[in-house]
């Protein structure tokens, strides 16, 4: 019953953890909506720091009979449940400090701007050796092959590996001068589209704003979209799904050299930049989108392939780090919290089944209290039939002896009278 009420005040402290994910994962997604300002997103995280510190205080106080539950220092212990030695029950409860769960991601940047052609973007055919906690498996890539591509190929192997990829192109686009431009965009599209715009300024918000609206109404076709880095100097590109981004030129001479940065996923320049100049020969930048790799548990990457990844070790983005004041942040906060929450929900089912184990040993213990006890009173207690059995014989010797004294004494009597006689 101890036992039993350890799992019962344990899987009620991760209950109380699993409704604040809850709530910070609703936070997060609220950050991820772009109607919000900096200021907003600001007041979102002073609740999902409120909330985190939460987390670790119940990680810290839950307690049972003087023992700490969730810090850690419970580790593994044994419940006797039999009569004798070594007959035990193994009852474990993890660790909830926020420091040390999370998700386990990897970032494979894959290479920088270049100038090459749609569909030559410079990725050298090889293999990815994916290292999971559940298994490995190889991935192979194609000469030129697409982030996408390869992001496919590492979730067909997910149930092998236990590792899941996503993959996002980003790119930003720096003006040297207010003018004319016309480019062609092609990710998700065949064709190249062409796109022209005129710009009012090449570093200020409202002068971009054309440029960003021209992008924006061929999305549908290329896949590409729009937006201002957060300086409102540059314009950014990004295909959600990891195609590659090409941009290029015309014969039609620009009003300014344009700079092709390839971003990473935190929105930093990865790379050198590629410039397109301001001439009349017409050139093209590829840029090749990065893929992140994510996992409940650790797991390592081995490549023989580039411009796609590096060798490397997943790092943990632990929930005491949630961070929700950008759009890109949040969105890695969403992962986070997911994986975070897994990991609760899966403590919950393994004290649920502890708790469960013990019940059916309480009732097997008392089936053979029982068991035992009638064994015991078989061999001991008397057996009523029997002996009400051997009462009535005992009972009928005795009377027949009595009568037969009865008669006995009666004989000398009877010859005394003759004799009188």
């Amino acid at each position: 019953n101890d036992g039993i009420s350890l799992a019962q005040t344990t899987e009620g402290a991760m209950s109380g953890a699993g409704n604040i994910l809850q709530r910070v994962r609703e936070l997060a997604v609220q950050s991820a909506n772009a109607t919000n300002s900096a200021s907003d997103r600001q007041a979102l995280q002073q609740e999902v720091t409120q909330l985190v510190t939460e987390l670790d205080r119940i990680a810290q106080t839950t307690e049972f009979n003087g023992q700490r539950l969730l810090d850690g220092t419970f580790g593994t212990q044994q419940f006797q449940v039999g009569a004798n030695a070594n007959q035990t029950i193994t009852a474990t409860t993890a660790n909830m400090r926020t420091n040390v769960y999370g998700n386990n991601q990897l970032q494979a940047a894959g290479g920088a701007a270049a100038l090459a052609a749609p569909g030559a973007n410079t990725t050298v055919a090889g293999t990815m050796i994916v290292n999971g906690t559940l298994g490995s498996a190889t991935i192979t890539v194609d000469v030129n092959s697409t982030a996408k591509a390869n992001t496919d190929k590492i979730n067909l192997a997910a149930s092998v590996t236990g590792v899941v990829a996503t993959a996002r192109t980003e790119l930003s686009l720096t003006f040297a001068a207010a003018g004319a431009y016309n480019l062609t965009l092609q990710s998700d599209n065949v064709a190249p589209q062409a796109v022209a715009f005129t710009i009012a300024s090449a570093t200020t918000t409202e002068g971009l704003a054309s440029a960003v609206t021209a992008i924006n109404d061929q999305s549908s076709k290329t896949g590409i979209t729009a937006s201002l880095n957060s300086t409102g100097t540059a314009v950014v590109l990004t295909n959600a799904t990891g195609n590659d981004i090409s941009v290029a030129d015309t014969t039609v001479p620009n009003a300014g050299d344009i700079a092709v940065q390839k971003l990473g996923s935190d929105g930093s320049a990865s790379g050198a930049p590629v410039t397109l100049t301001a001439d009349a020969t017409a050139a093209t930048s590829t840029v090749v989108g990065y893929i992140t790799l994510d996992s409940d548990k650790s797991f390592a990457i081995d490549v023989t392939t580039t411009n796609l990844a590096v060798d490397g070790g997943s790092t943990l983005n632990k929930v005491s780090d949630l961070d929700v004041t950008t759009f890109a942040k949040a969105t890695q906060a969403l992962k986070t919290v997911d994986s975070a929450l897994g990991f609760i929900n899966g403590e919950r089912a393994r004290l649920g089944a502890l708790q469960s184990r013990f019940e059916t040993s309480i009732a097997n213990l008392q089936v053979t209290s029982e068991n035992l006890s009638a064994s015991r009173s078989r061999i001991l207690d008397a057996d009523f039939a029997q002996e009400t059995a051997n009462l009535a014989r005992a009972q009928i010797l005795q009377q027949a002896g009595t009568a037969m004294v009865a008669q006995a004494n009666q004989l000398p009597q009877q010859v005394l009278a003759l004799l009188q006689n």
